[in-house]
């Protein structure tokens, strides 16, 4: 199967010569890293299987954030700390997308522009959420950037998971929300554009906005997510670690670019495109954020300036529990380690097995220094 840091290494030399001059650092950074991913470059472990007598190197990762090799085992970390702070609720998952008169100032002003969109989406969730005609109370929202379509092109839009309930002002009472109702997206969608208008304004005076991106309807969808803890761990797994193409998708990489599948939203059918090696690597670096810039974010419930009132959440939510919990969120927090998005054990046995005669097991023999000669 093709690689990223296959594309990476055939043109990126290239790419450098021509746009290296006003390339951020973050995307140099990220080009060196994905070329230098699990190789010799990075360092990393020799180890000797007691069977065959067979020696097997294996390489340090970059542990870049843009880096499809990467993040299993960060996300396996971060769901398993995650899982603690889920409530055993239904939850919802709303989709916000930028109109296309606000993505080249997004482009170029990353750092306040993708902030105030996160902070706009979640601000407005929460506060028309607190309308006693909807649910009357705070609700927890999870919110997540993405910048991409599956053909690379840029396209901002946050993607929100949202409890479908939440505490009363009070503090004293869990308010569930109306079965498979949660917001209007129509109102939801006005007070979003009200919302990162007024944040841009006070953020950023000196950015010039289209006027017609104010007075368009923007585009907003709220779907009915799932019940429970295992529900949400789904949607964790699919869209916080996600970078911006998986390398599943890249299905072959020649001198006239790279062929690439994705799946027409519409038909629902996988299809096949071809983008030349200098616009893969522009389409790509698009979507590298910069240093330090969060893509994930909490507010409502999950803001960490409310962690008790999450706290008192989870106890309210007991408390009404007139049975025992079901049996699913049972096997989730008894069996959850079996999950391929949390496994553990078993990876760690999987790697210590030969992979040439599988049957023995490996011993450590030393540590390889970036750049070892004693590499394959």
């Amino acid at each position: 199967m093709p690689e990223l840091a296959e594309v990476f290494r055939r043109w990126a030399g290239a790419y450098l010569a021509l746009h290296g001059a006003a390339m951020p650092p973050s995307h140099r950074r990220t080009i060196a890293d994905i070329v230098a991913c699990r190789t010799e470059a990075r360092g990393g472990h020799l180890w000797r299987c007691d069977a065959c007598n067979r020696d097997v190197y294996r390489y340090h990762s970059c542990k870049n954030r843009s880096c499809p090799k990467c993040h299993a085992d960060e996300t396996r970390r971060w769901l398993e700390s995650r899982k603690a702070e889920m409530l055993p609720v239904p939850y919802f998952h709303i989709t916000i997308t930028v109109p296309k008169e606000l993505r080249a100032a997004l482009r170029g002003n990353q750092r306040d522009g993708y902030a105030a969109l996160m902070q706009a989406s979640a601000q407005a969730i929460v506060e028309l959420a607190r309308d006693p005609r909807f649910v009357g109370a705070t609700v927890g929202v999870l919110a997540v950037l993405h910048t991409w379509t599956q053909q690379l092109v840029y396209h901002p839009h946050v993607h929100c998971l949202v409890t479908a309930g939440g505490v009363t002002d009070d503090g004293r009472n869990w308010r569930q929300a109306r079965p498979g109702f949660l917001l209007p997206v129509k109102a939801l969608a006005k007070i979003v554009r009200g919302k990162l208008r007024d944040i841009l304004g006070k953020s950023r005076p000196d950015l010039v906005l289209p006027a017609s991106a104010w007075r368009k309807p923007w585009i907003v969808h709220c779907t009915y997510w799932g019940q429970g803890e295992q529900a949400v761990l789904d949607y964790l797994a699919r869209y916080v670690f996600r970078v911006a193409v998986s390398e599943s998708r890249i299905v072959e990489v020649d001198d006239d670019g790279v062929i690439l599948r994705y799946k027409k939203r519409k038909s629902n059918r996988w299809r096949r495109c071809r983008i030349a090696g200098h616009e893969f690597l522009r389409r790509f670096l698009t979507h590298v954020l910069p240093k330090g810039l969060h893509k994930v974010r909490y507010f409502g419930l999950w803001h960490p300036a409310k962690r008790a009132l999450a706290v008192k959440a989870r106890l309210l939510l007991l408390l009404e529990q007139r049975q025992p919990a079901p049996s699913r969120a049972a096997e989730t927090n008894e069996g959850g380690s079996d999950g391929p998005a949390i496994a553990n054990g078993d990876n760690t046995a999987a790697e210590q097995m030969c992979p040439h005669c599988g049957q023995g097991q490996l011993v450590h023999i030393r540590r390889l220094e970036p750049r070892s000669p004693c590499g394959p």
